[in-house]
């Protein structure tokens, strides 16, 4: 296996390009990066003995990308059993029909909620849909690894949920902690006035680049109200989490980093549908 390990690696474009990174332990970043987008996809692979999960997989057209990092890691296309899709979109789901070609293991099986399958069936009928909550929340690895799934309606969907590694208290979150960047990198390091910051419009460092402000604007325009995103956000909370790990921006690194956004996101206003009748959108 690679052994990229994000804490210790100084990452370039080439190497983002090419390469899966390893954040955590049997944890691969296998996404791709495109400074003209503004918006970065970020799908996840947990490899576990000799079985493998792939999270929200991505699109069709970054599919060659995505799958020459899964096997430069020195797994078998074949070792993944489970997809999950935390939702929807065609940004996670787009690339379904192409894994399973790949994949070609008639044990694979997706693992979602009912009402997102409603829609993935379009993406492929091939694959038998799990929902998790018949599941009983959660999926174990043969070697006891365990992943814990949680609801977090409309956030932005109402069959969204997020991903929790029990092992190393990772939490995979698809659009929940995301974010709009044009200067993006793949993991967030926040300083200690950004983690205490109270006002984005006044930077105590003076810096023309918020690392916080696309997170903001993306849950404004992304989520459905307050009322849905305080929700989760108590959800979240409550769990051990050492790491955040979304679909779109950058890998939230640290504890200190997680609690700050956490504490960040719950004090915004205008979320969803009350930001597009604010005069702010006007």
């Amino acid at each position: 296996m690679a052994n990229k390990e994000e804490k210790n690696v100084n990452f370039n474009t080439e190497s983002l390009e090419k390469e899966p990174i390893n954040f955590a332990e049997g944890i691969y970043w296998v996404g791709y990066s495109d400074e003209n987008r503004g918006l970065h996809c970020n799908p996840y692979l947990i490899s576990e003995g000799d079985e493998a999960v792939l999270i929200d997989g991505g699109n069709r057209d970054d599919f060659s990308t995505v799958m020459l990092k899964i096997l430069r890691t020195g797994l078998q296309p074949s070792q993944i059993n489970r997809l999950i899709y935390q939702h929807y979109d065609p940004d996670l789901c787009g690339s379904l029909p192409q894994l399973e070609a790949i994949i070609n293991n008639d044990a694979l099986r997706i693992i979602s909620h009912k009402e997102n399958n409603v829609f993935i069936h379009y993406y492929s009928a091939k694959t038998e849909k799990l929902d998790f909550r018949e599941l009983d929340n959660r999926f174990e690895f043969k070697t006891g690894r365990r992943l814990e799934f949680y609801p977090i309606p409309y956030c932005h969907h109402p069959g969204s949920f997020v991903t929790y590694d029990v092992k190393t208290k990772t939490l995979f979150t698809s659009d929940l902690f995301g974010s709009f960047d044009t200067r993006w990198k793949l993991t967030l390091d926040l300083d200690e006035s950004c983690r205490e910051c109270n006002d984005l419009d006044k930077c105590p460092l003076s810096s023309n680049k918020c690392p916080l402000s696309g997170i903001v604007k993306f849950h404004q325009r992304i989520m459905t109200s307050n009322r849905a995103l305080e929700n989760t956000l108590n959800i979240v909370e409550k769990l051990d989490i050492d790491r955040i790990a979304p679909q779109h921006g950058s890998i939230i690194a640290s504890k200190e980093d997680v609690n700050a956004i956490i504490r960040l996101l719950r004090k915004v206003k205008n979320v969803g549908i009350d930001y597009f009748l604010s005069e702010e959108y006007i």
